[in-house]
């Protein structure tokens, strides 16, 4: 009985929702078509396509030569109105120039368009664009491939289908939308469906605010997350941040190398989680197992070659250093950093020694309570030629996924490390 009235009060709050959003747009629909929305024209009432709008539409074509290949139009939609859900054959790209719109694709959240904000559409996609219920919107629309791309046009938006995008109190912006894209193509989250507004939040962040921030490319956002991830023993995160990957060109060899790199520094039993995920995933793209070996050194040679490795990094008078001051009860510690953590694990070629240096501060940071290590790694990755700005970058990026308190002690060793004013 209960739940039969609960179903009943979803329905009426569902339907009150769409009308509220169809009077607010029919109210603004009696205002005068706005000349100033952008610089660019609006252009004549969209006769041509009008049976694929609900509402009013204007087009201007923007660009004349057909030798060029580039269709270019300013579409511009009136308060409310959107167009039917369809696909390009070739593909499309909107600029949005004007006023407030949204934007979505079949099976995925909707998402607020503002000037500037650019919409890349895949070939076949499924999707509808147009304006909010209380403001005028125009894009750019970029036609590519048009010599065979054709338009697919399919239902219209019903007024529930636009009520519930638009209602989205956090909708994701079109920045964090094609970052989160760009890690994971044609993928929509479980959370999404689950926990709609805390993935927004989460993705607006994690994919817009933070990646924002730095030069760090994709490849090495990447990888510093994904070796969080293994400090973290955050296995969902981890098994994300493969599929990002392979995604952005990061080799087989590379994920494999960033999983054992985080061996000495994590440790095995955290590692040996990862190792399932790792191989499921590998062996679910065809990739064959195991990999070619990684290893550059011997038991013979092992102590030489990672005590060199470790100079070339800290330098000889530290670590020369290191050694004396031992008592000698612990010099074997010391010992065993040269021999395991750099002679196994470090001497590697797969992966270079500035990304190794960012890849020990990733997740030395992530593991908290190695403030110490912090700081000795703070110097090494300067060393390598990791600046400051480098790291506070990493920093920023692991932020959304090791919280504040992580983060902040972070930032604090690379003050005490590197003063501001150096």
């Amino acid at each position: 009985m209960k739940a039969r009235h609960l179903a009943a009060a979803i329905v009426m709050i569902s339907a009150a929702l769409a009308e509220s959003v169809t009077s607010n747009a029919q109210n603004m629909k009696k205002e005068e078509v706005p000349q100033t929305l952008s610089v660019f024209p609006v252009g004549e009432a969209n006769v041509q396509y009008a049976e694929y709008f609900s509402g009013r539409s204007y087009l201007a074509r923007l660009t004349r030569n057909a030798a060029l290949n580039c269709p270019v139009s300013n579409v511009t939609f009136e308060p409310g109105c959107r167009n039917n859900w369809h696909s390009h054959t070739g593909g499309q790209i909107l600029i949005a120039v004007g006023g407030k719109g949204y934007y979505q694709e079949k099976g995925g959240p909707a998402r607020m368009l503002l000037p500037g904000d650019i919409v890349e559409i895949a070939p076949g996609v499924v999707h509808w664009h147009g304006a909010a219920p209380d403001s005028w919107f125009s894009h750019l629309a970029v036609e590519c491939n048009p010599q065979t791309n054709e338009n697919k046009w399919l239902d219209p938006v019903t007024d529930e289908e636009y009520a519930e995008a638009v209602s989205i109190r956090t909708p994701v912006s079109a920045y964090a939308a094609e970052r989160y894209s760009e890690w994971y193509p044609s993928t929509v989250g479980s959370m999404e469906k689950t926990d709609p507004e805390l993935a927004a939040v989460f993705r607006n962040f994690a994919f817009g605010d933070t990646q924002r921030y730095g030069d760090l490319d994709t490849r090495t956002r990447i990888m510093v997350t994904m070796a969080s991830a293994i400090a973290m023993n955050a296995g969902d995160t981890y098994r994300n941040t493969l599929q990002a990957a392979l995604a952005n060109g990061i080799t087989p060899d590379e994920i494999k190398a960033v999983l054992y790199h985080a061996v000495p520094y994590a440790g095995m039993s955290k590692v040996a989680d990862m190792i399932p995920a790792a191989n499921e995933f590998l062996a679910s793209r065809g990739i064959a197992l195991p990999l070619a070996p990684q290893s550059a050194t011997t038991p013979a040679d092992r102590m030489e070659k990672g005590l060199a490795l470790q100079k070339s990094i800290f330098g000889a008078d530290h670590i020369d250093r290191m050694y004396e001051t031992a008592p000698a009860g612990q010099r074997h510690i010391q010992e065993y950093l040269s021999a395991n953590c750099f002679g196994d694990y470090q001497t590697s070629p797969v992966l270079d020694v500035r990304t190794r240096e960012l890849l020990t501060f990733a997740i030395l940071v992530s593991l908290g309570g190695c403030e110490p290590q912090v700081k000795g790694h703070i110097q090494g990755n300067v060393n390598v030629g990791n600046d400051k700005g480098t790291l506070l970058a990493v920093v920023t990026q692991l932020l959304p996924y090791i919280g504040y308190p992580r983060t902040l002690n972070a930032v604090t060793c690379l003050n005490e490390t590197i003063p501001e004013n150096k």
